[in-house]
C-alpha cells in the first residue's frame, strides 16, 4: 500500500492564509483538504511544504509514495483516478500534475509535466477537479466543495432529530451530528445543504439559507443571517450577516456587521460591527494583493471581500474596503478604512501603523489558544519568528 505526500506548489500564491500552515491544512467546504484525502483514501499522510514549516508538518518517504498536488480538492471522481495510478504513472489536468506515484529512489516533487522524466507515463484526468491556487478560490468554489463534503460525511447515515421548534425547508438536505443543538431557527436547505457538526449550536432566531457547513463546536449567535455557501470551522463563533465566507477555525465574529465573499484564517477576531465591502461602487472587477508579484492583481471577480491571515484581529466598527488583504498576526483598529493591503505584524489603522512586537503577539496568541485548550508550541513560536523576519520588507514604517 502506498503512503500519501501532499505537495505544496501554490504556497506562495495562497499567502497570507498559508503563512503558518501547508496548503492542505486549508478548509474549503466542511473539511480541510487533508481531511478530504484522509477520509477517502484511509492511509497515512505527510507533507512536502516550505522548509520553515517542515518541523511541525513532517515529511515521510516510503518505498511506494503517492504524491498529490495539495491544491487539488478531493472528490469521488478524482479520488478513483488517483487510487488507480500505478508506479511511475502521473495524473494530469490542463498540463498540470494532479498526482504521481513514485518509489523512494525516483521521487520528485513537481507539478510541471516537463519535469517528470522519461520513466513516467501520464494519464489525463476526466474528473474536472477543483484546484485552490489563490485565496479567493476558497469562497468561489465553496458551494461545490460543501456539497461534496456533505455527501461524503452523510452517506448511509441518519441525521439526529431536528427539533419541531425550527422552520425547515428541504429537510432531506439538513444533517445534525451528535450533540448538535438547533432551536427556533429558520433553515432553508433547498439551494444548498446545511450541516451542523458535533456539539455545534445554532441559537434562536438565526436565519439560514444553505449551503452552510458548521464544524465541531462552532456556534451561530442569535439572530444571525447566513446565506451563500458559508463555512464555520471548528470552535468558531459567528453572528450578524454573512454571505459566502469561510472561517478556517478557532475564529470569532460574535456580533452584528456584514462579511461577504471572504476568507478568515485561524485564531482571528472581528470586533463588534465590523463590516466589509465585497462590491466596488463602480461594479468593476476587484484587484487583490498578490504576494508573488508584490503588487495588486486582477481577480476577475466582481464580488471579493476580505482575506485575513491567521492570528489577526480588528477592533469594533472596523470598515474594510473591497478586496482587502490582512497579513499574519496584525491588529487593526481606529476610524476610517485601513489600506487594502496590511502587512503581517502591523498594529494600527488608517492613521498609521507601528510594528506588533513579537513578545506581545505571542502573548495574545497564547492567551487566545488557552481559551480553546490549545498550546502555542515551540514549533509555533519558531514559525511566528520566521514570518516576522520574512515580512519585514512589507512594513515600510520600519525603514
Amino acid at each position: 500500500m502506498f503512503s500519501i505526500i501532499l505537495f505544496d506548489h501554490s504556497h506562495q500564491q495562497l499567502l497570507p492564509l498559508t503563512y503558518a500552515k501547508p496548503v492542505s491544512e486549508l478548509r474549503i467546504g466542511i473539511l480541510t483538504i487533508k481531511e478530504k484525502w484522509e477520509k477517502r483514501l484511509n492511509v497515512s499522510i505527510s507533507y512536502k511544504t516550505e522548509e520553515y514549516l517542515q518541523e511541525k508538518y513532517a515529511l515521510t518517504i516510503t518505498d511506494d509514495n503517492l504524491i498529490i498536488n495539495s491544491s487539488v480538492v478531493a472528490n469521488d471522481a478524482v479520488t478513483e483516478e488517483i487510487k488507480n495510478l500505478q508506479l511511475n504513472e502521473a495524473l494530469i489536468q490542463d498540463n498540470t500534475v494532479l498526482a504521481i506515484r513514485l518509489s523512494a529512489e525516483n521521487i520528485v516533487f513537481t507539478i510541471d509535466v516537463a519535469q517528470l522524466g522519461k520513466h513516467v507515463t501520464t494519464k489525463e484526468s476526466q474528473a474536472n477537479a477543483i484546484q485552490v491556487i489563490r485565496p479567493y478560490h476558497i469562497f468561489s468554489h465553496n458551494a461545490q466543495a460543501l456539497q461534496d463534503d456533505f455527501d461524503l460525511l452523510t452517506k448511509g447515515r441518519t441525521s439526529q432529530p431536528i427539533s419541531e421548534t425550527n422552520t425547515v425547508l428541504g429537510k432531506e438536505n439538513v444533517f445534525l451530528e451528535e450533540g448538535a443543538k438547533v432551536e427556533c431557527a429558520i433553515l432553508n436547505a433547498t439551494s444548498g445543504p446545511i450541516y451542523v457538526g458535533k456539539s455545534a449550536e445554532i441559537m434562536e432566531g438565526a436565519i439560514i439559507r444553505g449551503g452552510l457547513g458548521m464544524c465541531e463546536n462552532s456556534t451561530l449567535k442569535m439572530g444571525a443571517k447566513i446565506y451563500g455557501a458559508t463555512t464555520l470551522g471548528v470552535y468558531c463563533k459567528v453572528g450578524g450577516e454573512v454571505n459566502n465566507s469561510i472561517f478556517q477555525g478557532y475564529s470569532n465574529k460574535g456580533h452584528d456587521g456584514f462579511l461577504g465573499n471572504s476568507v478568515i484564517g485561524e485564531w482571528c477576531n472581528l470586533g463588534a460591527d465590523t463590516n466589509n465591502s465585497n462590491l466596488k461602487n463602480n461594479y468593476a472587477p476587484v484587484k487583490l494583493w498578490d504576494y508573488t508579484t508584490g503588487r495588486f492583481g486582477l481577480t476577475g471577480l466582481q464580488f471579493c471581500g476580505l482575506i485575513m491571515g491567521d492570528h489577526s484581529k480588528c477592533g469594533i466598527n472596523t470598515m474594510f474596503n473591497t478586496g482587502t488583504v490582512i497579513g499574519f498576526s496584525s491588529n487593526i483598529y481606529g476610524a476610517g478604512f485601513p489600506r487594502n493591503f496590511v502587512p503581517s505584524f502591523a498594529w494600527g489603522g488608517s492613521g498609521g501603523y507601528m510594528t506588533f512586537r513579537m513578545s506581545k503577539a505571542l502573548e495574545v496568541a497564547e492567551r487566545m489558544m488557552e481559551r480553546r485548550k490549545e498550546v502555542l508550541s515551540e514549533a509555533d513560536i519558531k514559525i511566528f519568528e520566521y514570518i516576522s523576519q520574512q515580512t519585514t520588507r512589507y512594513r515600510s514604517w520600519e525603514k
